[in-house]
């Protein structure tokens, strides 16, 4: 692994750089799916609790075993504060406006302002350069997602602050969270820094559950499954690669990544679960990849020198 302080990682790693944005939309995407075999079984900040619980139990032995790096009482409260809000806000919004009514395709859709959201932030706290192909690509993926979810939008769901409101929190919340991140964040080891998230996530989420959730779980294959993919794939795997993206490049263009994620999640719905996509979403993903090419193009933009 990367030395966390470096700015850029080692030579064989660098190389394969252009391949994890990749690795990193198929891996994010699953998580919808995941989601989907899960929650027919847990209530949201339940099933969340006990998905960062597991997950901050494997970080915490593999920071022990690996002798990783400590960081200082300051970065420390950096990363539990990114980590509530990249994963504890951002996941516990969206699960909670569903669980209650809202159409997935709706909430969706409001999440797909956070790559705008986060280019602002980053261009104002971060100092990264936002240019004219910036803006032209995060919009064409604005328009891209639209597409891709507005065929599956039927009116139905409840529309109200109970569920409008979480979503529309959820997609400030990652935002922040990425340029918080970025700013306070980007020196701190990996290994150290994705424990301490899952533990700034794990407190809010598991008040929540206790507090307005029954917290009954009803064990069965897809739960099991849902939790171990979720964890072991996502809460580690993708999310160490975001960070390392993050770390490794402009928030901006890692934000614009995510207007992926809706277009391969309808393909691997397709695949699993033989719903269809129309001539509409089709456009809606060459348009999403488009704008994700625009934004991105040319490599990283640059943050100023106090940004890590």
């Amino acid at each position: 692994m990367a030395d966390p302080h470096d700015k850029k990682a080692d030579p064989p790693v660098q190389r394969l750089l252009p391949f994890f944005p990749v690795v990193f939309v198929l891996l994010w995407s699953t998580g919808f799916i995941g989601a989907r075999y899960a929650m027919p079984y847990a209530e949201p900040f339940t099933f969340l609790s006990l998905r960062y619980a597991l997950a901050l139990a494997i970080l915490g032995t593999l920071v022990v075993a690996m002798r990783a790096p400590w960081p200082g009482r300051w970065p420390a409260m950096h990363a539990m504060i990114a980590g509530s809000l990249i994963h504890g806000v951002y996941l516990g919004g969206v699960f909670f406006a569903v669980r209650h009514g809202l159409n997935a395709g709706i909430a969706a859709l409001i999440v797909g302002l956070q790559p705008i959201l986060t280019t602002i932030l980053a261009a104002s706290f971060l100092g990264e350069r936002v240019k004219p192909r910036h803006i032209m690509g995060l919009g064409l993926g604005l328009v891209g997602v639209a597409l891709v979810i507005l065929p599956k939008l039927d009116g139905d769901g409840a529309y109200g602050v109970l569920t409008l409101g979480p979503v529309f929190l959820s997609a400030i919340a990652i935002s922040v969270g990425s340029v918080w991140q970025k700013r306070f964040v980007g020196g701190v080891d990996l290994r150290t820094g994705t424990a301490l998230q899952y533990l700034g996530a794990l407190v809010p989420t598991l008040i929540l559950a206790m507090t307005v959730e029954t917290m009954d779980v009803t064990w069965s294959g897809e739960l099991v499954f849902a939790l171990a993919w979720l964890t072991i794939v996502l809460s580690i795997g993708a999310v160490f690669l975001l960070l390392f993206l993050i770390r490794e490049g402009a928030v901006s263009s890692v934000a614009s990544l995510m207007y992926l994620v809706p277009g391969v999640t309808a393909v691997t719905a397709w695949l699993l679960f033989g719903e269809t996509l129309t001539a509409i979403q089709l456009a809606g993903l060459v348009l999403a990849g488009v704008g994700v090419a625009a934004a991105t193009r040319g490599g990283r933009a640059r943050a100023i020198s106090k940004s890590v």
